[in-house]
């Protein structure tokens, strides 16, 4: 329901005013003068203002102009009776949105307040798609090949039918975590409503808790205006708090109030404001190490704990790999107008073995890169970074005679066959810990083949390492 302030100093201006907007279902409060009108403007937010322009203590124009310094949103539909074609055009310079003459007819108040609020409708929506459009940069499928993230996309299904819940969501750097919490807002009933993403890590405590909570003018040395926070802009949305483990002492035990009263006060204000959105946080920290340390308050852990989802790193679920590398590869394919159509084999053998410190922000960069910097139909091991392929180079200089010098008297060379092809297999168990399925995939054989092999050539190859 909107709130629209009505400032009159004639009684009977201010009571028809009041009984018209009652009647369509506003909620209204009035204002005799300039000085009560400020008061009320500090303490409550408003959709609307009808201002008079002639009153007792200050005049209209000057309020007008207090109004769009404190709060350039808010959209004030003044009133004279005594209208002149200066008035009129000096108070729209100043910043009003319309200009009516006493007396007035009811029919020309409700049609003027619903196109004024439908303006400030559009305005906030425009905003809202802004602070959506600006987050969606980056964004990417919900790819899940692994039986890992399978379980992951269940939870997020399984929440997202909760559209008040708190989720936290835990996993190492790069590994997904915002794309779990859009993925959540989009199945669930808020999907329709702003999402919006802070990186709790980027800003200064002072600095977090004004893009929270908003300020009114005044509150800190260059607040010149009224700001909404994040929490009033997601209305009916989600707020998505990253690197949450990042937050000060202080603003956790103010994160905590919200959680638990759903409202907020801007700094500097002193009233409260009801918020609807729900807050998905999401750290790489450890959470209980950091409350036994003194850093995080275990309250608020328990608050936002109600659902846990933990996303695993990229090394623990290989399928995803080379799923991601292809949707990778096809859109930066078409943004930098490469050829490449496909994955060759030795090469998703190399981006499988790849621990991926970085998970998958480190795999996105790395076809990112590639695509800049090559252009080819299939994507081979010459197009890999140096970090991703170093065995190419021991492999290289394995082969070279130096490593199995040739004796004067001559060589069996079926044995020397069978100590390459041992000493390759091995070092290929050894990159892939002992995964005989990852080792004969990279080597390009079946993985009967490869288990005949490791029997025919060594007993040692059948160490308890091998899996």
């Amino acid at each position: 329901m909107e709130n629209i302030l009505i400032v009159d100093d004639e009684d009977f201006i201010r009571q028809n005013l009041e009984r018209i907007l009652r009647e369509e279902g506003y909620r209204t409060a009035v204002a005799r003068d300039g000085k009560e009108a400020l008061d009320l403007l500090r303490e409550a937010p408003f959709d609307l203002v009808f201002l008079d322009l002639r009153l007792p203590d200050i005049s209209g124009l000057e309020i007008l102009k207090t109004i769009r310094e404190s709060d350039p949103d808010l959209l004030v539909i003044v009133m004279t009776g005594y209208a002149s074609v200066e008035s009129a055009v000096e108070a729209l310079k100043s910043g009003a949105y319309d200009y009516i003459k006493k007396p007035f007819k009811a029919d020309v108040i409700k049609l003027i307040v619903k196109l004024a609020l439908e303006t400030q409708s559009l305005k906030r929506e425009v905003l809202s798609l802004k602070i959506q459009r600006e987050g969606a940069l980056g964004s990417r499928p919900f790819i899940a090949e692994s039986r890992a993230m399978k379980e992951v996309l269940l939870q997020v299904r399984e929440v997202a039918r909760h559209a008040d819940t708190t989720v936290l969501i835990t996993g190492e750097t790069g590994t997904g975590k915002d794309l779990v919490a859009r993925t959540i807002h989009n199945y669930s009933s808020r999907a329709n409503r702003p999402f919006i993403e802070l990186n709790c890590a980027t800003l200064p405590v002072n600095m977090l808790e004004s893009e929270l909570f908003g300020h009114e003018s005044g509150a800190f040395t260059g607040a010149k205006g009224r700001k909404i926070g994040l929490f009033e802009a997601a209305s009916a949305g989600s707020v998505f708090l990253d690197e949450m483990g990042e937050i000060e002492l202080g603003l956790q035990a103010k994160l905590l109030r919200v959680l638990e009263d759903k409202k907020i006060r801007r700094l500097g204000g002193t009233k409260l404001h009801e918020i609807d959105v729900r807050i998905i946080a999401a750290t790489n920290q450890d959470l209980p190490k950091a409350i036994r340390e003194g850093r995080f308050r275990q309250d608020l852990f328990y608050r936002l704990h109600i659902v846990p989802i933990h996303v695993p790193p990229l090394r623990e679920r290989p399928e995803d790999i080379i799923a991601l590398s292809n949707h990778f590869l096809s859109e930066y394919t078409k943004k930098f107008s490469r050829s490449f159509k496909s994955i060759g084999r030795e090469a998703e053998a190399f981006l499988q073995s790849y621990r991926w410190p970085g998970n998958v922000r480190e795999l996105r960069h790395v076809l990112e890169r590639i695509c800049i910097m090559h252009d080819a139909k299939v994507l081979g091991p010459e197009h890999l970074p140096a970090e991703l392929t170093p065995e190419v180079h021991e492999a290289n200089s394995a082969l070279d005679p130096i490593c199995f010098p040739i004796p004067r008297e001559g060589f069996n060379l079926e044995e020397m066959v069978d100590r390459f092809t041992l000493r390759l297999i091995m070092k290929v168990m050894d990159m892939t810990d002992g995964n005989i399925s990852k080792a004969a995939k990279m080597l390009g054989v079946p993985r009967t083949t490869l288990r005949y092999k490791l029997d025919k050539y060594s007993t040692e190859a059948m160490s308890p390492a091998v899996k």
